[in-house]
């Protein structure tokens, strides 16, 4: 497959509006989950980019038919499956992969993973996941492989050792199908793993204290069918505010999931951004301040990411794009990846006016003229905060290794033409 590049012309101004995709981070693991029964699924509203497309070529290794039968929507049908030894190809091109641990040890009492891929941001563990299948009656050996095995799996109070959005979607799979009452303490509360509870819960499971950070599965469910919508993506509704803010752009983004964006609303505010609210559209009008809010006395203000529900870390590259557009200064402070800031000498080479303090805090002093050029996507949140970066800049940006925006963002370069941007794909794409 050839490597993909996008040339941007920067300086225009957009306008219109733009309905954000279905949640990338919900459709994975919903994805997987549809492995637990073995009844028909209809999913909608799904994201068709690189890992939602990998990760169905995985479901049907193990046995399980998977159809799009619109642009959007998947057709899932795992009448009976099979725990194979799963590609390690397919495996290391997504993180995801990991998500498939719960719903086939359920089905089948074991399961194979070879270590799984995705963005290079920094050591991303995989322990929550171990410790928390253990606690549920699994015995988890790593060797070059992860071999999970559990001839039945038995509910039990589950402490996570942190917050982990994948641990606890593996563990919420697997407690569903579990005997007995599960405990989930210390569970991520993230939009998309409320998503893939309320997909359970459409299946026929019974889960209490859907949004917190304790879950009470009590299993095992029976599961039927069920046609699911997966909601819109809180981050790609974050990054087009971002996109509205850096081109002085108005912008409507319709369908927006207005309830789950109060964190993203509140760091944008102290930017010198603010949105309004019309039914479920949140409008960015063009009249921004774009004046970063100082903290009380006139100190620097920080904003920083938190597990949900505050500001979350897949839109810390966004902030600070948008802020090298704000008078000012911040202090940025990514506390989860310890390589997710290193594309800031990127932006430095565009002419911002940033100081990477450390792996994990920069300071920003804005506005910046920014000036095009060539750039390479190290991951899918930095790629599209350089898309935003080139797309406010003076002059043409190349941006190479492409392919990391669209394993997240679903045709973003023809949506944001059709908002006035300038962005080419090479190659053309087709179809």
């Amino acid at each position: 497959m050839a490597p993909i590049q996008y040339i941007v012309e920067g300086g225009h101004r957009l306008s219109g509006s733009i309905e954000p995709a279905g949640n990338k981070n919900s459709a994975l693991p919903i994805i997987a989950a549809a492995l637990l029964t073995e009844h028909p699924v209809t999913l909608e509203n799904v994201p068709r980019i690189r890992d939602t497309e990998t990760l169905v070529e995985l479901v049907r290794s193990v046995g399980a038919a998977a159809e799009w039968t619109a642009r959007n929507t998947l057709h899932i049908h795992a009448r009976s499956i099979r725990a194979a030894d799963l590609d390690p190809e397919l495996c290391v091109r997504i993180r995801a992969s990991i998500l498939l641990a719960g719903p086939l040890l359920a089905r089948c009492g074991e399961v194979m993973l070879p270590p799984p891929g995705g963005d290079i941001i920094g050591r991303r563990r995989l322990d929550t996941h171990m410790l928390a299948l253990e606690q549920l009656g699994a015995k988890v050996t790593a060797t070059d492989r992860l071999e999970f095995r559990a001839p039945k799996l038995t509910g039990a109070d589950v402490f996570l050792d942190e917050p982990s959005v994948t641990a606890t979607e593996n563990a919420l799979v697997a407690a569903v199908a579990a005997d007995g009452v599960t405990h989930l303490r210390n569970a991520a509360s993230e939009p998309h793993v409320q998503d893939l509870a309320n997909f359970l819960v459409a299946l026929g499971a019974k889960i209490e204290g859907i949004g917190t950070n304790t879950m009470i599965v009590h299993g095992p469910a029976t599961l039927g069918e069920a046609t699911y919508r997966i909601q819109p993506d809180h981050i790609e509704v974050g990054s087009l505010i971002g996109l509205a803010a850096v081109t002085r752009s108005p912008l409507r983004i319709v369908r927006a999931g207005v309830e789950h964006l109060r964190s993203i609303r509140m760091g944008f505010e102290r930017l010198g951004i603010v949105c309004r609210i019309e039914g479920d559209d949140l409008i960015v009008p063009s009249n921004q301040t774009l004046k970063i809010q100082d903290d009380f006395g006139g100190h620097v203000p920080k904003l920083e990411d938190q597990p949900w529900p505050a500001f979350p870390a897949d839109l810390m590259s966004i902030a600070i794009v948008t802020a090298t557009q704000c008078e000012g200064v911040i202090l940025m402070f990514e506390k989860m990846f310890e390589s997710r800031m290193f594309f800031v000498d990127k932006l430095i080479g565009m002419g911002a006016r940033i100081v990477l303090c450390d792996p994990h805090r920069a300071i920003i002093a804005g506005p910046s003229r920014l000036h095009g050029a060539t750039l390479s996507s190290p991951d899918i949140r930095a790629g599209m905060a350089m898309l935003l970066a080139a797309v406010c800049a003076e002059g043409t940006s190349t941006i190479n290794n492409a392919d990391q925006i669209e394993r997240g963002y679903e045709r973003i370069d023809e949506r944001l033409n059709a908002l006035g941007a300038k962005i080419r794909r090479v190659p053309e794409r087709k179809g």
